[in-house]
């Protein structure tokens, strides 16, 4: 059985696993059904999808980044510097309505394909933040000039994923217990390893604000 170091391995590694030799066309199906689905799920944000961002705000919006998933952290880049709380927009303006008061930033929220801060900057404010952003799909590294991070670091949870989506498309359903079984340690420990890369060294500590 073939090592899974690339996402050609992976594919020839799910039809091996199913026995079938004749799913070459729906594989690449199987793996991006499970990888769309674990892009959904905020608790599968780990460091390796982290990202930098860096604005400067004149109004009160500024646009969010595309492959942008979710909010980690963000501050006003000043000295010191301020951090910005994430709040519902409801929240935001409720408290700090359009065309009304404007000042140092203190809040931000996201108003569809804009994050919006209140109240509404009073100058020139540079923003900063990292956010979860939504990795370069499997697919695209299908000339295996370079290894997805997933391949690289958790091979086990693309395949038992894979396998999972593919039972049922091939009726096959007495094996979903079976592939559900890896797929779930497999995912637990991927969730075990990102938590304790984040709780990692000194104890947790407020650092901006």
């Amino acid at each position: 059985m073939a090592v899974i170091t690339t996402y050609t391995s992976l594919q020839t590694a799910v039809s091996t696993w199913l026995a079938r030799g004749d799913l070459t066309a729906d594989v690449p199906q199987f793996i991006q059904n499970w990888e769309e689905r674990f892009y959904r799920q905020p608790k599968n944000f780990g460091r390796w999808m982290e990202a930098d961002f860096a604005a400067t705000i004149a109004s009160a919006v500024i646009p969010v980044p595309t492959d942008y998933l979710a909010l980690k952290y963000a501050y006003v880049n000043a000295n010191p510097a301020s951090r910005l709380d994430r709040v519902s927009l409801n929240q935001l303006y409720g408290t700090y309505p359009r065309n009304g008061c404007t000042g140092f930033p203190g809040w931000i929220a996201r108003d569809r394909e804009s994050f919006v801060f209140g109240p509404a900057p009073d100058s020139d404010y540079d923003i900063a933040g990292v956010y979860y952003a939504k990795p370069t799909l499997m697919r695209s590294f299908a000339s295996d000039a370079a290894a997805h991070w997933i391949i690289v670091n958790a091979p086990d949870l693309a395949l038992y994923g894979a396998l999972l989506e593919a039972t049922p498309f091939l009726q096959n359903d007495k094996r979903i217990p079976t592939w559900q079984g890896f797929y779930s340690q497999a995912l637990a420990d991927y969730r075990d390893l990102q938590r304790e890369e984040d709780l990692s060294g000194s104890p947790v500590q407020e650092v901006l604000g």
